[in-house]
């Protein structure tokens, strides 16, 4: 009888233990950019930490155009998503982290392959631009998302927006 109950303590305390553990977060970055230096400024989202299955996920995916020339100053111009390198990500903005359903991480999986996939010239500076992007995450996360034409330009201002519209958040102002 008490190895019986030992037992059962220890399934129990393993499956708490495990779905515990189990949850992926989408976190939400600018990068300030330079046009002396290069790199304009840009937002995409990073994706950490475990399904509920096991499967560990470490990975971050941004909009982008696939060559940056003044094509993209008059309309839609072929498109790409990014990766950042791990140092890269470092050295941006985190605005605010929100936790994903299994779910939620799937139909987020969905759509940065739907973007990614889109036919077409399918970036546009004022229309689908990397804002767009992570703005489509944060709704897919449940977030309350606007654009402000002020903002399409300007990652940092506007993720500090976003944050503003969804003050459960609790995110700073950077």
């Amino acid at each position: 009888m008490l190895k019986s109950l030992k037992l059962i303590v220890a399934l129990v305390a393993l499956a708490w233990s495990t779905t515990a553990f189990a949850e992926v977060r989408m976190s939400f970055h600018s990068f300030d950019g330079s046009v002396l230096f290069g790199r304009y400024p840009h937002a995409f989202v990073v994706l950490e930490g475990t399904t509920s299955d096991g499967r560990k996920v470490d990975e971050n995916f941004g909009f982008t155009a696939k060559h940056t020339t003044t094509a993209v100053l008059n309309g839609p111009v072929e498109h790409k998503i990014m990766t950042e390198s791990e140092s890269s990500v470092r050295s941006t903005n985190r605005h605010f982290t929100v936790t994903l359903s299994d779910a939620q991480y799937a139909r987020v999986k969905r759509e940065v392959a739907a973007w990614r996939n889109a036919p077409g010239k399918f970036y546009d500076l004022d229309r689908r631009n990397c804002i767009h992007f992570v703005g489509r995450m944060a709704q897919l996360a449940g977030l309350k998302v606007t654009y402000p034409a002020s903002m399409l330009r300007r990652p940092k201002q506007w993720l500090n927006h976003v944050a503003k519209l969804n003050p459960q958040l609790g995110a700073k102002q950077l």
